[in-house]
């Protein structure tokens, strides 16, 4: 007679079978979903039909493009109202509430809704990145088999858990920090029946990655060198600077937010005003529109100058936020990159410029900039710096990553209770981990 304590640990082979499943088809959505970006953008920009990267930035358009947005948000907008609600803002919020709250059954239309309204949110200009709605995708496959298979509630966890991963390292090719991303935001837990399963999902995610796209780092950057005791203090210094700034970018982010919620008209017309405010801004600052992938690697590379990166960070901040708070489509990671890249690369500049005897770097200031705003907003702190060592592949980043982002994660979690991710479902009366806890399931 075969114990009750062997089957349930047998059943780790099912879950395991089930994530790698999972992680085909999140292969397979995310190739699709970047594939539905580049078509709209092209649509939308520059009336061809095509599949080739084109950037929202070198439109001829004019004045019109600022109408262009405006345009992708009235179809969101539509897409939400008759189709799902759920398909508003960057997802990961709304697959810990399904966790949380609904053991984790995330509803089937999902898989379909959320990456054709965030193609279409993103290629008209949409000024956020494709990981967040990939995320959130993985994590409704996930779910979505997960409810055809018998299974519990805590492997279907697992299986959402699988599928996110795996949507992230199909896009960044970063399978360690996707998993990292998946225990700190999602299981809530460090156990091997959990961590495993996920774990060979991100695995045969990375392994499909590289077949088809290549094995490349993912933002190209200047080998950086190991810092000495002076630079390294600065950087720690410049840690808390970092997690300040993410409590103010993630408040403000929320009070936007609040301030659409007072507008005497429906929610399905404020992604219109926010595509207005995202339409005025590409005006301004072209390179706002869209993922801005390049002003990561740019800012990354040292390669932007002083007016670029203040224009950057300026009007990004000003078009994500508010399309954000709007309640389009559209993901928080590669935002929350470009801002930190960018204002890292300001700071990194001055101090070379004004205080050399520091020995700081300016693509070191990037580079931990980028992750240390993403770690303060998120409170994914090794998420973050594991996603900055793969996506870059300096590994002599280490020790100022991690020091940067732990201060970051210490100050933003002082000054600050929730996060970007949880704010809003703990508005809502959803009570959220904050930090790991043992699931019996």
């Amino acid at each position: 007679m075969v114990s009750n304590e062997l089957v349930k640990r047998r059943r780790i082979l099912l879950v395991t079978a089930l994530c790698c499943l999972v992680s085909v088809a999140s292969m397979i959505v995310a190739k699709i979903l970047l594939m539905g970006i580049a078509l709209f953008t092209n649509l939308f920009y520059f009336q061809k039909f095509s599949i080739e990267y084109s950037s929202p930035a070198d439109n001829h358009l004019g004045i019109w493009a600022i109408f262009i947005p405006a345009i992708g948000g009235v179809i969101v907008g539509i897409m939400a109202k008759f189709g799902s609600p759920g398909i508003r803002g960057h997802g990961i919020p709304e697959a810990m509430e399904n966790i949380l709250q609904k053991e984790s059954r995330i509803p089937r239309r999902m898989t379909f809704l959320k990456p054709i309204s965030s193609a279409i949110a993103i290629g008209s200009g949409g000024p956020f990145g494709a990981e967040g709605p990939i995320i959130a995708t993985g994590g409704a496959l996930g779910s979505w088999l997960g409810q055809i298979v018998p299974v519990s509630s805590y492997e279907r966890k697992v299986i959402l858990a699988a599928g996110a991963a795996s949507g992230m390292t199909a896009i960044f090719g970063t399978p360690f920090s996707a998993v990292l991303l998946a225990i700190e935001l999602l299981l809530f837990e460090y156990r091997a029946k959990s961590f495993i399963p996920v774990a060979l999902a991100t695995v045969v995610a990375s392994t499909l990655r590289a077949t088809v796209m290549g094995g490349e780092a993912f933002f190209t950057m200047p080998p950086i060198h190991s810092p000495d005791l002076i630079s390294l203090f600065i950087y720690l210094a410049f840690g808390a600077l970092m997690g300040v700034l993410a409590v103010g970018v993630t408040k403000s982010v929320y009070w936007i937010e609040d301030m659409f919620e007072k507008l005497p008209i429906h929610w399905m017309w404020w992604p219109v005003i926010g595509g207005l405010v995202v339409g005025l801004v590409g005006l301004i600052e072209p390179r706002a529109l869209g993922v801005g992938y390049d002003n990561i690697t740019m800012s990354l590379a040292g390669k932007l100058s002083v007016g670029a990166a203040v224009s950057i960070f300026v009007w990004k901040f000003l078009a994500w936020s508010v399309a954000l708070g709007s309640g389009t489509s559209g993901g928080t990671l590669a935002p929350l990159l470009t801002l930190g890249s960018a204002f890292g690369f300001l700071v990194g500049t001055g101090l070379a410029f004004y205080f050399p005897e520091l020995h700081t770097d300016v693509s070191t200031m990037a580079l931990i900039g980028m992750a240390a705003l993403f770690a303060g907003s998120s409170r994914a702190l090794l998420a973050s710096v594991l996603f900055a060592l793969e996506g870059t592949q300096q590994p002599v980043g280490m020790v100022p990553l991690l020091g940067c982002c732990s201060i970051a994660y210490l100050v933003s979690s002082v000054l600050m209770k929730n996060t970007i991710m949880t704010e809003k479902i703990a508005r809502r009366g959803v009570s959220v981990p904050h930090e790991y806890y043992s699931n019996p399931g």
